[in-house]
């Protein structure tokens, strides 16, 4: 797991292969990440929008930027948090994703940068 904090807000991701959906003849390797974000701060905030910076070797970098997560822009409660899951498919087999999310604290409307911790992406067949 890899877990970084900014401005009161963890973030926790658990990057894994899907063998399943997975087709490395055709150069198609998916991983599932799952992610948790917890409020550890006294205000609530809401995520609004997300950039990925997704590194495949060689071939490269591909930037992908959005609202929300999975179609949703979730409210987090001091205290609490929000779970989800996505998948990102890479060429190599081998790569790494790193990111922001875009919040607005919503007591006193300040827009902050979330660090995502920079997670590794190796499929099992190539030595994870």
């Amino acid at each position: 797991m890899f877990s970084t904090i900014s401005f009161d807000i963890k973030v926790s991701v658990y990057p894994e292969y899907d063998i399943k959906n997975s087709f490395p003849s055709e150069n198609r390797f998916v991983f599932r990440y799952n992610i948790t974000i917890e409020n550890l701060g006294k205000d609530p905030i809401q995520l609004l929008r997300r950039k990925w910076m997704i590194y495949d070797v060689g071939f490269g970098f591909t930037e992908v930027e959005g609202d929300g997560v999975i179609g949703l822009t979730p409210e987090i409660l001091p205290g609490e948090d929000f779970t989800y899951f996505s998948n990102v498919m890479l060429k190599s087999g081998i790569g790494s994703m790193t990111g922001i999310y875009y919040c607005l604290n919503l007591e006193n409307n300040e827009e902050l940068q979330i660090d995502v911790p920079k997670f590794n992406l190796v499929a099992d067949l190539l030595g994870n």
